[in-house]
């Protein structure tokens, strides 16, 4: 017996799955409870690093070249525990390089190798990430040698850089600056498939419409980064594979030239790997055993030769020299008939009908031997697509173009996730701009900032209209890719002018009194429209009985149409915004999970989303002016009243329509006021309610204001350059 009379028992003190390995509890009891995890994703508490940590200022200290020729070194270098294929690790490290960048998606601009996140599940652990594990590794003994002054999602790429600069590649360029997380991205959506490899139909309307898969989505399958190599669904066709293609690049910021290129780049070099059966082959390293101590797909047949390597079940390298950057990937594809074949596992792949033997690339073990060369489904649609093959033609005339294209697009393929230029750290970093970089002029400082501001309080907009126009101005931040907020003022160019969320005929009103300001104090109009905003932020709160000062810092520039990827740009669109109450129309999922999305994107917490919705509501900013959720009697105020009565049990709430409900007095039945499921979330969800409260005591209607200043600077100031941030 214990001391306190309960009964001792053998069995184990920890509650077995508790916290441990179950499942979110409250999810799987209530499954339609709104989880607000997303917004809680790499909290401080995940970094071991602190706070006082600062990748820029170590990267200060990196001597580049000598990490440069350790990783050439790396290249040849093959340890006995991981053999290389030729000798050479390039083409394993340009794969896992290709692989983090290539999961980027511009729908909604996550993914991609500016994190580091191929480190943890779910992409380490994705089929087509199979033996990446194994250049990570490789890699470990200099990332242990230069410690914190590269990251490792500095390293991966730089890897992949490296690893085209030794197989004799020119490239472009590269920019350090990716700063690593400490915790699975959960809040990435990759499709609602239960099994990896699932078929395609699942997240297509009709898969014969490439168009049609669901967005933000870009891979064709669960556990893909680009397209299925041996056809869609598995099944060879060419021609439909192309299309799927041209579909999952441009999904991924790629045209046709850029497609191509990389196609054929990325296929000059290195080989795939299929001899023996997939049944042979262990779990991925997030199912392995302790013991494995991280790494998956074990191979009880590789016996440590490199030619005996399985990986996607497609064999066979694609070019007679795969170590070298050469046009021997366009000599064999276009040079040969192909004809449709199995690999040793049983994968569909094609090879050459008869082919000379000193064309055939050699063992990746044994040189006494050679095979035939490959090409996958996907290669065969830049030889069948009429569009691809032209490209193939031109690239073929000219093999320095080729190579320059190629370089530029491999370029773009790892640095797009980053942002703007000013973000990119190193010597080599091009001098040339890009038109995917959104590059922004810098802005003057020099100008008299409360003149500008006395200008903006007389000039007749009201409140909603100067706010409203500051917050769709930076509410296009994506801390996903870092693109979008007020620095450019591209709310006044194409696409942006002409979004519906935006309110154009509004839009072009306020545009039309902020833009003689701008000129006349000597300013940019993205300033402009920020210190607008600041101005009925600090109307609104004297209107209420508070003197503030909205922080605000100066310096943006004005973009041009000409600096503008007007096509990009159109994933930035708002479809919904909870914050104005805009929802374009009804979607699969609900309207305050698309808020909860566009919260994490612009990289607000739920306490700030909590106080900055609040905040509009009461003035006046809604989307077409209704008064959904404007649960006061003093719009333009910067009050607690939505606090209040949203949580004010004097009234009932009556669901009147989708996504309509009214909000009655409970005495007289009568109608106060109406919302949406935007607003009444803050009362049923527990959590939001709790930050509700907060805001609603008597006691803390300064402590509202304050942190709605604090939150509103913080969404005006994303996206500022990192010399004034």
């Amino acid at each position: 017996m214990s001391n306190n009379g309960t009964k001792m028992t053998g069995g184990c003190p920890v509650a077995h799955g508790s916290n441990t390995t179950a499942k979110d509890a409250v999810s799987n009891w209530w499954p339609k409870t709104l989880n607000l995890d997303i917004l809680h994703q790499h909290d401080s508490k995940t970094n071991p690093m602190g706070e006082d940590f600062d990748y820029l200022e170590e990267l200060q200290k990196l001597d580049v070249a000598a990490l440069k020729q350790d990783l050439h070194d790396l290249m040849t270098d093959s340890q006995d525990w991981w053999p290389a294929d030729w000798g050479h690790y390039g083409g394993l490290m340009i794969r896992m390089a290709w692989h983090a960048a290539g999961s980027y998606r511009v729908g909604d601009g996550r993914g991609g190798g500016g994190t580091g996140n191929q480190r943890f599940a779910p992409l380490n652990s994705w089929p087509d990430n199979a033996s990446l594990d194994k250049a990570r590794r490789l890699l470990w003994p200099i990332k242990k040698k230069y410690g914190n002054k590269i990251s490792w999602a500095d390293l991966m790429i730089l890897a992949g850089n490296i690893a085209y600069e030794s197989m004799g590649l020119k490239t472009f360029g590269f920019g350090f600056g990716r700063t690593d997380i400490w915790h699975p991205e959960k809040d990435i959506y990759w499709g609602s498939e239960q099994e990896w490899l699932a078929p395609s139909d699942e997240r297509y309307d009709d898969v014969e419409k490439p168009e049609t898969m669901e967005n933000p989505l870009a891979a064709v399958q669960m556990g893909l980064i680009y397209v299925n190599p041996e056809g869609v669904n598995g099944v060879p066709d060419p021609l439909k594979t192309a299309a799927h293609v041209r579909e999952t690049f441009a999904r991924m910021a790629m045209n046709d030239e850029e497609t191509a290129a990389l196609t054929a780049g990325g296929h000059t070099v290195g080989k795939a790997h299929g001899i023996g059966s997939p049944d042979d082959i262990g779990p991925a390293p997030e199912a392995e055993a302790l013991e494995a101590q991280g790494f998956g797909w074990s191979n009880p047949n590789q016996n440590g030769v490199a030619a005996k390597a399985f990986t996607s079940g497609i064999e066979g390298a694609w070019t007679t020299e795969p170590t070298t950057f050469d046009m021997g990937y366009f000599d064999l594809l276009f040079g040969y008939e192909w004809e449709l074949v199995k690999s040793p596992a049983g994968a569909w792949q094609w090879e050459p009908v008869s082919i000379k033997e000193e064309d055939k690339p050699i063992d990746a073990s044994d040189s006494s031997k050679r095979h035939n060369p490959m090409m996958t489904d996907a290669d065969m649609a830049m030889k069948i697509d009429p569009a691809y093959n032209a490209i193939c033609q031109k690239f073929m005339a000219d093999p320095e173009y080729f190579k320059d294209t190629f370089a530029r697009a491999w370029f773009k393929l790892t640095h797009r996730d980053m942002g703007p230029k000013d973000r990119y750290f190193g010597p080599d970093v091009p001098a040339e701009d890009l038109i995917w970089q959104d590059p922004v002029p810098v802005g003057s400082t020099n100008y008299d900032v409360a003149a500008a501001k006395a200008k903006i309080a007389d000039s007749g907009l009201s409140i909603a209209e100067l706010v409203s126009t500051a917050w769709d101005s930076a509410r296009t931040y994506r801390g996903s890719d870092l693109r979008g907020g007020a620095n450019g003022a591209r709310i006044r160019l194409a696409p942006q002018k002409d979004w519906e969320g935006n309110e154009p005929e509004r839009l072009a009103r306020v545009l039309g009194v902020l833009e003689p300001i701008a000129a006349e104090v000597g300013t940019s109009v993205a300033d402009i429209i920020v210190l607008a905003g600041n101005v009925g932020v600090e109307q609104a709160a004297k209107a209420a009985g508070f003197d503030v000062e909205v922080p605000f810092v100066a310096g943006r520039g004005d973009a041009t149409a000409e600096m503008t990827d007007a096509e990009s740009f159109e994933s930035l669109e708002p479809l919904a915004d909870g914050y104005r109450n805009y929802l374009q129309k009804n979607y699969a999922v609900t309207p305050e999970e698309m808020m909860l999305d566009r919260t994490q994107l612009m990289g607000l917490t739920a306490p700030e989303m909590t106080v900055l919705v609040g905040g509009m509501r009461v003035l006046g900013t809604n989307y077409g002016g209704t008064d959904h959720g404007v649960l006061t009697d003093r719009e333009g105020a910067l009050t607690t009243d939505f606090f209040v009565n949203i949580t004010d049990m004097a009234y009932s709430w009556k669901n009147v329509g989708e996504n309509l409900y009214e909000i009655r007095d409970r005495k007289t039945g009568e109608v106060k006021w109406t919302a949406t499921r935007m607003d009444l979330v803050f009362g049923s969800n527990s959590i939001l309610r709790a930050y509700a409260e907060v805001y609603a005591q008597d006691d803390n209607h300064v402590k509202f204001v304050r942190d709605f200043v604090v939150a509103w600077a913080k969404v005006m100031n994303a996206g500022l350059p990192l010399a004034l941030a």
